[in-house]
């Protein structure tokens, strides 16, 4: 999974910040390797891979990691194939006392693709669990 990681944090582009909600832009190209569990003959990007999208916008915006903590929702609407641009947008609902509850969705265009919502840990706080 760090691999897939590394990767996807590698395709964040167009990254904002403002007040609780950040926003970023994924292009997945067609030697992905989040492609390669689902399916070698229609490429669909795997759940694992949008959830991971979400912890690197966060990760991203705050500058430092970020630990899942509870995927508390998780709704797939539609597929993500490759060489689609997704956005990613995610706001900030709670701060309980060193994790943070977000929601968050992707799109294509104007179609919603995920609806999630997940407790994090940022990184000056994972000592503290």
């Amino acid at each position: 999974m760090k691999k897939i990681k590394n990767e996807i944090e590698r395709l964040l582009t167009g990254a904002t910040h403002a007040d609780r909600t950040m926003t970023a832009r994924f292009t997945f190209p067609q030697d992905f390797i989040g492609f390669q569990g689902h399916f070698p003959d229609k490429k669909i990007l795997a759940g694992a891979c949008q959830i991971q999208c979400i912890l690197s916008t966060i990760a991203h915006a705050k500058n430092q990691p970020v630990a899942l903590r509870e995927v508390v929702l998780a709704k797939y609407y539609a597929p993500v194939f490759p060489d689609e641009d997704v956005i990613c947008a995610v706001k900030e609902v709670a701060d309980d006392g060193g994790e943070l509850t977000v929601k968050a969705y992707l799109l294509k265009g104007d179609a919603k693709v995920t609806d999630a919502k997940l407790r994090v840990s940022l990184a000056a706080d994972l000592g503290k669990q």
